[in-house]
């Protein structure tokens, strides 16, 4: 009797291998794109931005300050106009190294959401393109501070505020705070394992209670 004779399905083959190659890349686009959304994006890289901390550096005093600090936070804004002069002119004096962290908490409280992050990157961005006037741009930044709840500032109003300022407005710079270049880096940043909301003070790495009184969180707590 003849032996039968099986013949390659080669068709067959060929769409599995298919099927295979189409897996694989599916595969790579979806890790590509999860790491691209959890990536901390472009860094702004300037001369008194520290990247790994995620501070903005004014000043160099022996002493040490660090504030951590949500740009839509109504206490961050009280903790700035009750204690902000006194901490600005132990800046000025050479007494203090002022160590800004913008954090993004209160992001999801404007509507739509992404305020916070928003104007984290723009104090980034200006840090990068004009840190002599970055502190007055912070000011300015309160002094116009949207309610929680609102759409927050705009793009636009936030380069307008920057100009007001006295923030010289490149065109490089006006295009990093309406592209959000610096947002994802500072959604990438965070509060402190031991702080608990903001305003968060920390002098001398020692964490203070904010009473919105400087003689009482300050003064006693420098060397």
């Amino acid at each position: 009797m003849a032996t039968a004779v099986r013949k390659t399905n080669w068709f067959a083959i060929w769409v599995s291998v298919a099927a295979v190659v189409v897996l694989v890349v599916v595969t790579g686009i979806v890790i590509a794109i999860n790491n691209s959304a959890s990536a901390p994006g472009s860094e702004p890289k300037g001369s008194i931005v520290n990247t790994e901390a995620g501070s903005v550096t004014f000043g160099d005093g022996t002493n040490t300050i660090d504030t951590y600090v949500d740009f839509l936070c109504p206490y961050c804004n009280q903790f700035e106009q009750s204690e902000g002069p006194a901490i600005k002119q132990l800046v000025d004096a050479g007494t203090v190294k002022l160590n800004v962290h913008p954090v993004t908490i209160l992001d999801g409280r404007s509507s739509p959401s992404g305020y916070s992050s928003r104007a984290a990157g723009a104090f980034y961005a200006v840090a990068v393109a004009d840190p002599d006037n970055a502190y007055a741009f912070m000011q300015a930044m309160y002094a116009n501070q949207p309610e929680e709840g609102s759409a927050g500032l705009s793009d636009d109003q936030i380069v307008q505020i920057a100009k007001s300022a006295g923030v010289k407005m490149t065109s490089d710079l006006e295009k990093a705070i309406t592209s959000n270049e610096y947002q994802k880096y500072a959604l990438s940043k965070g509060l402190p394992s031991d702080a608990t909301g903001t305003p968060a003070l920390y002098v001398n790495g020692k964490q203070v209670n904010v009473t919105m009184d400087a003689k009482t969180d300050i003064t006693p707590n420098l060397k």
